[in-house]
């Protein structure tokens, strides 16, 4: 295994790069290319989801960074992880911050009446755990080693 995943696991943030990209690819082929959308009463009903998962989706990313920062560890995704967190909404999901992005880009969508908002964040999911995730866990693994694969197998990826 490559020891630099012990210093970081990535040179670049990607994970805020790859969701602000995709909100504004959404936001820019749904001004461009507008696909159609709900019909009343149920895009009313989409508009209220799409609220309630934006402040589920908030709220897991600040609860998931205040319970880093507790455990004096950083929420930077290029920097090394001075501890393991399992606790708060990491007992949940393993990248409960990824996971909040997708589901408030997602709700973008529901919002705005935007149908390009779903596949921008199903997209940006993946390309986080490719370019972020999937080398955090080898991150992770490398520096914390047996704790690190029992949490794994006690807890999903995603959710």
């Amino acid at each position: 295994m490559d020891v630099s995943f012990n210093d970081r696991p990535n040179r670049l943030p990607w994970p805020p790069i790859i969701y602000l990209i995709a909100i504004i690819v959404a936001a820019a082929l749904s001004y461009t290319i507008p696909l159609p959308w709900l019909p009343s009463p149920f895009s009313d009903i989409a508009l209220a989801a799409g609220v309630l998962m934006a402040i589920a989706a908030i709220a897991v990313d600040v609860m998931a960074m205040r319970t880093m920062k507790s455990a004096d560890t950083t929420v930077m995704p290029h920097r090394a992880s001075q501890h393991l967190v399992t606790k708060g909404p990491f007992s949940f999901t393993r990248n409960p911050i990824y996971l909040g992005n997708t589901v408030f880009t997602i709700a973008i969508g529901l919002v705005f009446g935007a149908l390009w908002f779903l596949p921008a964040g199903i997209a940006a999911a993946f390309a986080a755990q490719k370019l972020a995730i999937e080398r955090e866990e080898q991150h992770l693994a490398v520096k914390f080693g047996k704790p690190y694969r029992d949490y794994c197998k006690r807890v999903k990826r995603w959710i």
